[in-house]
């Protein structure tokens, strides 16, 4: 016989005992209950999570219609903050052109005035007048910010922040009220932080275009030396080159000082016109001098009309005489030439003054 026929009877006797089946249905009551249990701790996991999920996409739409306001609002701004600056830009425009008018009539008053006071030569007066300056001293504002201390910007600094930030004022205001106000200053904040950054990011690009603007800068100049045949660095200062007036051979070889090499230079028109006269008057002289002469007799005795100092004969006479109208003939043409180069230097100073004047109207002009 085999083992499963022999304990058979015995395992059919198990299956049939009351408390074997007893044990077999608890076990399969405990399982359903924790089956249960376990379904029921999943539904309400379940549920949870469906809430949760629900909850956050309730916040999401509601994030993203506030995001939409916010955007909104914020074009809105930047609309206006365009609208101003091309308002702005407007403004400036006519100003810069009523400016202009401005500049242009006065320049026609002072052009009409100097035409008039041309007319008026031969009143007696002063040839220029004093304009009272302003308190700005002629600075434009831009100048005026620059030329700041660090005390006068920090008081302006406070003034503007009193005028910028107002006091809180919480004293008995309702729990809403505290909520409207905390979410207001967040806003403020929010916007002050995305005007800040955006101040940033177009800083360091202003910046950026800085540097490579000086770096283009930088090697034009470069390229520009180059081709003076200069040092690569020599434009790149902050002062400009010296301008070499000779070569280095010329240096070395010419051992003149800077007097004697000015002096080529000096002189000129009126130079060479009086060197002319010299040399005109001293062959006039030589030519008189070298005269043939005409032989006259001898006088015997004293002759009659003789005065006291007078030559002995008429030919002494005829000596003396040509040297006298030489003399005063060369003094006339000397008092001559002094005048023509009073004159000429009187006219030259008067050019002069009318030169300065313009130069000075043309800052007064640009200083405007």
């Amino acid at each position: 016989m085999s083992d499963d026929e022999e304990y058979s009877p015995a395992a059919k006797s198990e299956g049939d005992d009351p408390e074997f089946i007893k044990r077999q249905d608890q076990k399969r009551s405990d399982l359903d209950e924790q089956l249960k249990e376990y379904i029921n701790e999943w539904r309400k996991q379940r549920s949870k999570e469906e809430d949760e999920l629900k909850r956050l996409k309730e916040k999401q739409a509601k994030r993203k219609v506030s995001r939409a306001e916010e955007e909104q609002r914020m074009a809105q701004r930047k609309k206006e903050e365009e609208e101003r600056r091309v308002r702005e830009i407007e403004e400036k425009k006519q100003r810069e052109i009523d400016e202009k008018r401005r500049r242009l009539e006065e320049a026609e008053k002072k052009r009409q005035a100097m035409l008039q006071a041309m007319k008026d030569k031969d009143k007696k007066g002063p040839n220029f007048t004093i304009t009272k300056k302003d308190s700005n001293f002629g600075m434009s504002n831009a100048q005026m910010e620059r030329n700041k201390t660090k005390e006068q910007l920090e008081e302006e600094k406070k003034i503007s922040l009193s005028f910028r930030i107002k006091p809180l004022e919480m004293d008995g205001l309702s729990a809403d009220a505290l909520r409207t106000k905390a979410t207001e200053l967040w806003e403020t904040i929010v916007k002050l932080e995305t005007e800040k950054y955006d101040l940033e990011e177009r800083q360091k690009r202003q910046d950026y275009d800085l540097k490579e603007l000086k770096e283009r800068q930088k090697q034009q100049l470069r390229h520009k030396a180059l081709k003076k045949g200069l040092d690569p660095e020599a434009l790149t200062g902050k002062y400009p080159p010296k301008i070499q007036v000779a070569s280095k051979y010329e240096r070395r070889v010419d051992t003149r000082s800077y007097d004697d090499k000015k002096k080529l230079f000096e002189g000129g028109f009126d130079t060479l016109n009086k060197e002319s006269l010299e040399k005109q008057w001293s062959e006039r002289k030589e030519q008189y001098v070298g005269r043939q002469k005409s032989k006259l007799p001898k006088w015997f005795g004293e002759r009659p009309g003789k005065k006291a100092g007078d030559p002995e004969t008429p030919e002494g006479e005829d000596e003396v005489k040509p040297e006298d109208e030489e003399v005063e003939e060369v003094e006339e043409v000397v008092e001559e030439v002094v005048e023509e180069e009073e004159e000429e230097e009187e006219e030259e100073e008067e050019e002069e003054e009318e030169e300065e004047e313009e130069e000075e109207e043309e800052e007064e002009e640009e200083e405007e």
